[in-house]
């Protein structure tokens, strides 16, 4: 099951909105097939795995670290298969919260009477795809903040200058995250001040959509979340609707446009977008920035992962990354479980999630 854990990393970033699926065929005490999903729409683990044995699978064990399919999708179900070749005995790292599965696989193969041992290395298996179920147990996108500050908190100078704070390794992180998200999302003051492109670089990797928040339709034509709408869509968020000429204008230009009501500070609610998203089948969400995005998605209890990159520098006063969250007591503060704590280049960088209010 280790083995099939470490199959199943190699399709992050690729498999969504999918989980991450590694299995591995035994037979005599021998490894005679692995495999893993490599890519949404692709043959899943089993197949592979089943596909790449060196000798008849009839009698054999298939550890697989999520329980597989009975479904017709875009795939065949992968219990068939399994009946089919003659597998005595499947070990299942953790059941499928997809309501098209759940439990109905292992049911399957037990009908076809197949030994199922189930819940091995299931926290890990859980952890690897917790976007996977996360969004299948809540309807909603798994939602990551990622910013850069000082060591004395600051995300930009008291004029608003930030490139940049962290180090390239650092930076070549972020594109990494970039990579495994299914959409990125900033704020219309981070795309006129910075004019990013918001898209994957430094390492190999698809682009995620790029999302952003204009509740006034403020966006330049030439900006670089503009350019290039074919091999990367752009998703404008607003408060406006389609009588408006600016939602038409950018319409035209090949923006996505999406209509929210607006929150108590008249921009467009986050916490209505999500569900709007998880819809289009965005089951992860980047937000990159910036601080009023930041802070407004902590402050409705939206984010569940958060990676501070800290860079060893002291600018004094400037920019914070979180405003006011309207917590005047300690007993309400947001609580954090560190996961990882990663040095990059001169940077450390700490990755925690955060507790259900």
């Amino acid at each position: 099951m280790k083995l099939a854990l470490k199959l199943a990393a190699r399709g992050k970033g690729l498999a969504s909105p999918n989980p991450m699926v590694g299995a591995v065929l035994v037979k005599n005490g021998r490894i005679i097939g692995r495999g893993y999903h490599r890519c949404c729409g692709e043959n899943h683990a089993e197949v592979n795995a089943i596909q790449s044995a060196t000798e008849n699978a009839a009698g054999s064990t298939i550890y697989v670290t999520l329980e597989p399919c009975c479904h017709h999708g875009k795939t065949p179900p992968c219990t068939d298969l399994i009946i089919r070749h003659k597998i005595a005995r499947a070990v299942i790292g953790a059941t499928d919260s997809n309501p098209l599965v759940s439990c109905r696989g292992i049911s399957c193969l037990q009908s076809a009477g197949i030994d199922v041992t189930t819940g091995v290395l299931e926290k890990e298996s859980r952890d690897q795809n917790e976007v996977f179920f996360h969004f299948m147990e809540t309807g909603l996108p798994f939602v990551t903040v990622k910013y850069a500050q000082t060591l004395d908190g600051r995300i930009a100078t008291a004029t608003g200058h930030s490139q940049w704070i962290s180090s390239p390794a650092s930076l070549k992180f972020a594109h990494q995250l970039r990579a495994c998200h299914d959409a990125i999302l900033v704020g219309i003051g981070t795309v006129r001040k910075d004019n990013p492109t918001l898209t994957v670089r430094m390492v190999r990797g698809r682009n995620p959509v790029r999302i952003i928040l204009d509740s006034g339709l403020a966006m330049p034509r030439d900006a670089n979340v503009m350019q290039n709408l074919s091999q990367t869509p752009t998703w404008i968020v607003t408060t406006k609707n389609s009588s408006d000429p600016r939602f038409q204008e950018l319409k035209a230009a090949g923006a996505e446009l999406i209509t929210v009501d607006a929150d108590e500070q008249n921009h467009a609610d986050l916490k209505k977008l999500l569900p709007v998203l998880a819809a289009r089948h965005i089951s992860s969400i980047l937000i990159e920035g910036g601080a009023q995005i930041i802070t407004s998605a902590l402050k409705g209890n939206l984010v569940n992962r958060l990676i501070t990159v800290i860079a060893p520098k002291i600018i004094g006063k400037g920019i914070e990354a979180i405003g006011n969250l309207d917590i005047r007591s300690l007993n309400e503060a947001k609580i954090l479980s560190m996961r990882k704590i990663l040095k990059k280049g001169a940077d450390v960088i700490i990755d925690s999630r955060l507790s259900p209010p």
